[in-house]
């Protein structure tokens, strides 16, 4: 998969320096964001294609910013992280429209296969952040990504 955007939003200021660096690495186009407003920011200024958000952030919870993010840009794709096994958050997630959730810790190879799962439905919905127009590129009969429990 090509380069594409990604916020990382996660309180813990290590966490997301760390996942910025690795992803980068692999290819991917990085920023990150250590709080609910600070990523509400970021989305309202610029267009990302997937957003990785976790769940419990103090002062503005995750399924919240969720809600703003899909308010403000319905076609950035997110995966929601948490190292919370919170069924009801991850159900909330979804509700509100995130493609994907995970539990923490994560294996920086499923993350970076469900951060491309999401881009593939991003993709195949005709938008990408840098405004191209793409075809379905899923393939035929792939199931949706879903929450991992």
């Amino acid at each position: 998969m090509g380069c594409f955007r990604v916020l990382v939003v996660d309180d813990e200021e290590d966490f997301v320096a760390t996942m910025v660096k690795r992803l980068e690495r692999r290819g991917l186009s990085c920023q990150g964001a250590t709080s609910g407003p600070e990523a509400v920011r970021r989305i309202a200024d610029e267009d990302y294609d997937v957003v990785l958000l976790d769940v419990k952030i103090p002062g503005m919870d995750g399924v919240e910013i969720l809600r703003r993010i899909k308010a403000a840009r319905p076609a950035t794709q997110v995966v929601m992280l948490t190292g919370h096994a919170s069924v009801e958050a991850g159900r909330a997630g979804l509700a509100q429209g995130a493609c994907d959730y995970l539990l923490k810790p994560v294996e920086l190879e499923s993350l970076y296969e469900a951060l491309c799962g999401a881009m593939n439905d991003r993709a195949s919905q005709g938008a990408t952040a840098a405004g191209e127009r793409r075809s379905d590129e899923r393939e035929k009969g792939a199931p949706r990504r879903g929450w991992r429990g």
